[in-house]
């Protein structure tokens, strides 16, 4: 299972990180920063199978494509942001963190202004 193998690298890298941490070495943070990055990779070669499933997914539903991509964008912002601010706060840089993830909620409502548009429009319909 490719969970365990995730969970033990993340496992090995915090031990790792933490005994570099104890005795004082500033390579702490570039441990803990390299199994991000390292489980990051691993998880994106996973992203074609989730891809094609979508795929799939877009074929049952009757939204257009230009909100499907929307909605790839959004999910694509999320773990951006999220990932790149949890790299931020782990190394110390609280501050940085929470200026991403600003950046990534007006990106994302910049980005689905569009379908917010076309909901506002299909309720002034009904009124």
């Amino acid at each position: 299972m490719d969970i365990v193998k995730i969970a033990c690298m993340g496992f090995a890298g915090v031990l790792l990180a933490l005994l570099l941490r104890q005795s004082g070495s500033p390579y702490a943070e570039l441990v803990s920063m390299a199994t991000c990055l390292l489980i990051l990779f691993y998880s994106v070669t996973r992203l074609a199978s989730v891809l094609e499933l979508l795929d799939v997914l877009k074929g049952y539903l009757t939204i257009s494509d230009g909100y499907f991509k929307i909605l790839m964008k959004i999910i694509g912002i999320t773990y951006v942001a999220d990932f790149s601010s949890s790299i931020c706060k782990d190394a110390g840089y609280s501050a940085i963190a929470g200026q991403i993830e600003i950046f990534g909620k007006i990106s994302i409502l910049a980005v689905s202004s569009p379908i917010l548009m076309a909901l506002l429009e299909t309720i002034s319909s009904f009124l």
